[in-house]
């Protein structure tokens, strides 16, 4: 690994985690001095500088060392597709993206954004879901006409429709080229 694609990892691990370069000399055990040569790409860091450069930033020496960013649009279409096991159960829609996401956050170009905005929509549509769920109880409970009882069925059969349709639509906009649209999300993740 070249020294300016080191330096440039250990920059911007040390910035996504909001540390200061004092703050991961300390808690990697290194002078700032030498935190600072590597960043600047000013040297090679040991075997050792490097074990504890991972240890501050938490991650492995493996990922400090081999990290690039690549264009993969296949994880991208299988990050946007693997929405779709909310059909088998509704948290499968935030869970197998999320999995995905998070292992592959840091090595795929834009995937940070799209994953994002795909679990703020798939959060936002369960729990929604998951409220009207709850509605269906109460209403059954209070014996409510079965008028509002199919009421609240059409409506879970609508929603899980529109998000069917939300993740089609997204593939199809992916694949020509387009960016995603996920506009009825709340925004956990930013």
């Amino acid at each position: 690994m070249k020294n300016k694609d080191l330096a440039k990892r250990v920059k911007e691990l040390r910035k996504r985690n909001g540390m200061s370069q004092e703050l991961l000399a300390e808690n990697s055990g290194l002078s700032l001095r030498t935190v600072q040569r590597i960043e600047n790409g000013e040297t090679q860091p040991t075997g050792d500088s490097i074990k504890r450069l991972s240890s501050g930033l938490n991650v492995t020496p493996n990922e400090l060392i081999d990290w690039q960013i690549i264009e993969d649009s296949k994880a991208l279409l299988l990050l946007n597709l693997s929405q779709l096991c909310f059909i088998a159960f509704p948290l499968l829609g935030i869970l197998i993206p999320l999995i995905i996401w998070t292992s592959k956050k840091d090595k795929i170009k834009d995937i940070d954004l799209v994953g994002k905005s795909i679990l703020n929509f798939q959060i936002s549509w369960t729990l929604l879901l998951f409220l009207l769920v709850i509605g269906l109880f109460i209403t059954s409970k209070l014996e409510l006409t079965t008028i509002s009882f199919a009421g609240i069925l059409i409506t879970i059969s609508a929603m899980y429709f529109l998000n069917f349709l939300v993740v089609i639509a997204n593939t199809f906009r992916y694949h020509n080229g387009k960016s995603l649209k996920y506009l009825i999300a709340f925004q956990f993740l930013s």
